[in-house]
């Protein structure tokens, strides 16, 4: 029989791993925080507008906040990383989603386009240009499809399943706005503020859902 006072020997190995996913929650709201900001920096600094053309023109070699956004971008992968760790026991799929995520998130930051980061059908692309491109769109795609996957999940809780219900309902209609302008109008301005949307609700929905995992 535990002492008075002192958890038992079953009890204490999930005491402590409650407290693990609260600390993982905070570091991954400090985390997405920071790297939302540095890249926020290498925008407004960058050699392109604030609302056209795409985010990862601020990485570009030439850009004087390269350095800047790519460590932007990787403090946001391993944001993606630390909520994943945040979740509590019996989520499913949303774990290894949001792993990808950081994955391809990562790469994107590593794995730099070149002017202008152009894409196909209206722009010759380079080898790089595609790889670039490829993985941003599939770090989107693997956090999009994180929310929806947390929106159906019980052992999720309750605020963290409407937060990502809202984000999802949100993010997939922008989404697929997306990939009609890249295949009708191309780069521009209407790609730009789009693709600037849907980056800011992630940022945001993952800054919330991890205050809210780590004040459960």
């Amino acid at each position: 029989m535990a002492e008075p006072g002192r958890p038992s020997t079953t009890t204490a190995p999930a005491a402590r791993a409650g407290v693990g996913r609260r600390v993982a929650g905070w570091a991954a709201a400090g985390s997405g925080l920071a790297g939302a900001v540095a890249v926020t920096v290498a925008i407004a600094a960058g050699p392109g507008p604030w609302l056209t053309g795409y985010v990862s023109e601020a990485g570009i070699a030439d850009s004087d906040h390269a350095a800047t956004y790519r460590i932007g971008i990787l403090a946001l992968a391993g944001s993606l990383l630390l909520l994943a760790a945040a979740l509590p026991p019996g989520v499913r799929a949303a774990p290894a989603l949001l792993a990808a995520g950081a994955l391809f998130t990562a790469a994107s930051g590593t794995v730099t386009c070149s002017a202008g980061c152009p894409l196909p059908p209206f722009e010759r692309a380079t080898v790089a240009d595609l790889v670039h491109g490829g993985a941003s769109i599939a770090a989107t795609a693997s956090v999009v499809f994180a929310m929806v996957a947390l929106a159906v999940s019980g052992p999720a809780g309750r605020q963290v399943r409407r937060l990502a219900g809202g984000a999802a309902t949100l993010s997939l209609p922008l989404c697929a706005s997306v990939g009609l302008a890249m295949l009708v109008t191309g780069r521009g301005a209407v790609v730009g503020v789009l693709e600037r949307l849907i980056l800011a609700l992630a940022v945001l929905w993952g800054l919330t859902t991890a205050i809210a995992l780590a004040r459960r």
